[in-house]
Order: structure tokens, then C-alpha cells, then sequence
């Protein structure tokens, strides 16, 4: 998948059709009411980002959207703004070749719905399958399940970055909770069919890394609100947030990779001097080296 390139014609073309507005709410986005099949982990053997004439170099990036609860929000920022701007930017500074976008809705394992997961796209596609994604908004406890994602990435895609020239995608997760300590095998089967052990938290951190750079993006309530247990399995790549400054998240995605592409934090923060502060607060979490770029 990845053929074509994304245009902010063709997403104000779909914004029109779809009847987005400023107004508009995560019910008036997403109108699916039930998982689509199509984004069902048991149906789906594996997700692929290859290269190909119009993206010869891709680079896969995995979004990890917390859809439970009162987080819908979240995602309609996402839909209605977020997505166009986050496209819009890695086009302008380029931090990677030939992004790659999969979407995934996150919710807990008690739900109908625990993961879905989108195709990785480098056109419109991308936004037409994030709003076919089903919001159900429930969720058990406030321990989420981001390591359903990290399993479904390390078990469930095949990219031409890695296979073809050794190179890790990346994985942002994105939500206001910490995580489980583990997926069980009640789990596991419920989620996507298999058979398999318990599985930490650390383990399944581990089996991602092997193919992905993992990041995190924790919404917090207050300053000193933080994932704990996250962060202890992916230690300096937390990236926090208030949750009255959602709209930053494009550029702290984006900005969180060109700092993993070299560059120092005041050449990032210096592509959008009217967040400079609110970017580099949130970023300051990620673990830098003397340079001032992320430590790999």
C-alpha cells in the first residue's frame, strides 16, 4: 500500500463532502456504529508500507489514537484539523522520506472494538479510513491497552524501510492514561485470534522496538501528571502535553522526528515560533544527547 501523494486540495475536497466543520463533534466524523471489518486485528494477517514510483524510499509512521471514554475529542481534533496539518508539515520540513500513515483507534480490551487498525497510505486514503474507524467510547479501567498496538506493529506489518535497508519506523501513541502491565492470553485471543502467552509490557515494548521507534504522547491533566509504567519500558520518549494544547500535536509528532533525524531543539522549535514554548516543553522529556538531538 502507499501509492499516490496526499494534497490539502484533496482533503478540503473530502472535508466539504463529509460536512466537517469547526462545530462538528466526534459523532458527526465518525458515523461508523459498529468495527469494520476491514480494521478488525483478527482479520487482518499483516499491514505493509512498501516502496514503489511514487514513494521509493518509504518510511512507515503509526498513529495510536485513545478512543475511549470522553477522548473522542481527541480524534475529532485529529479529523478535523490535526491530520491535515501533521500531513502538511511532513511535507514541509521533511524529517523522513516518503511518510507512510496508518491509523489506529486504541480502546481497552473489555470493549467490542479494543484495536483497529487502518492500511498504510501516503494519500487521501489516510483520512478516509481514519473517519471509517468506529469511536465506541467506553473502556474498563483507566490502565489502557497502547500495547495492543506495539504487538499488532511488531507481529502484523512487513515494511520495506527495515526488511529492504535496516531502517525503524515510527509509533506515536497518543492518550491521557498509563498502560497495563501486560496482555494476557484471554486477550490475545479476543483480540486478534491467537494463541499466545502472557506478555509484559517491557516484552511487548521490546518486540516493537525491533522495528519501530516508540514514542509516546501523554495528555495530562497538570504538569506533574505522568505515565509511569510507559515510562519505564520506553524511558525519554515521553512527550507531554496539557490537554488544553491538543492542537500542538502535529508538530510535536513532527517535531519529535526531526529531532530523531539530527536536528538540535532550537532548529525545531525555530519551524513554528508561535508554539516555540509549548513545543519545546513537551519535548523536553525526550532523552537528548549533547547536540541537542534524541538519543538512539
Amino acid at each position: 500500500m502507499g501509492s499516490g501523494s496526499y494534497t490539502s486540495a484533496d482533503w478540503a475536497k473530502l472535508r466539504s463532502s463529509a460536512k466537517i466543520t469547526e462545530r462538528s463533534n466526534d459523532r458527526d466524523i465518525f458515523k461508523k456504529r459498529e468495527m469494520d471489518q476491514r480494521f478488525d486485528p483478527k482479520y487482518i494477517n499483516v499491514r505493509e508500507a512498501r516502496d514503489g514510483d511514487d514513494h521509493p524510499e518509504s518510511t512507515p509512521i503509526i498513529i495510536g489514537l485513545d478512543v475511549t471514554g470522553s477522548m473522542g475529542y481527541l480524534a475529532a481534533q485529529i479529523a478535523k484539523e490535526g491530520l491535515n496539518e501533521t500531513m502538511m508539515k511532513l511535507f514541509s520540513t521533511k524529517p523522513v522520506t516518503d511518510p507512510q500513515i496508518m491509523f489506529a483507534a486504541l480502546g481497552d480490551v473489555v470493549d467490542s472494538a479494543p484495536l483497529q487498525v487502518t492500511q498504510f497510505e501516503s494519500d487521501i486514503r489516510i483520512a478516509e479510513q481514519l473517519m471509517d474507524l468506529w469511536l465506541e467510547g467506553r473502556g474498563g479501567d483507566n490502565p489502557e491497552d497502547y500495547n495492543l498496538l506495539w504487538y499488532f506493529a511488531a507481529k502484523h506489518t512487513s515494511t520495506d524501510c527495515f526488511e529492504k535497508r535496516g531502517k525503524k519506523g515510527y509509533i506515536f501513541t497518543i492518550g491521557d492514561a498509563d498502560c497495563h502491565r501486560s496482555i494476557t492470553g484471554d486477550s490475545f485471543r479476543k483480540v486478534f485470534g491467537e494463541k499466545e502467552d502472557e506478555l509484559t509490557l517491557k516484552q511487548t515494548a521490546e518486540m516493537a522496538k525491533e522495528k519501530y521507534e516508540l514514542f509516546h504522547i501523554h495528555i495530562s491533566n497538570h504538569r506533574d501528571d505522568r505515565p509511569s509504567l510507559l515510562g519505564s519500558v520506553i524511558p525519554g520518549r515521553i512527550i507531554t502535553v496539557e490537554k488544553a494544547y491538543v492542537d500542538t500535536i502535529p508538530e510535536l509528532i513532527v517535531g519529535a522526528l526531526l529531532l530523531a533525524g539530527g536536528q538540535s531543539m532550537k532548529q525545531v522549535v525555530s519551524n513554528w515560533p508561535e508554539h516555540s514554548e509549548l513545543v519545546q516543553r513537551s519535548l523536553s522529556g525526550l532523552v537528548m544527547n549533547n547536540s541537542g538531538s534524541i538519543v538512539f
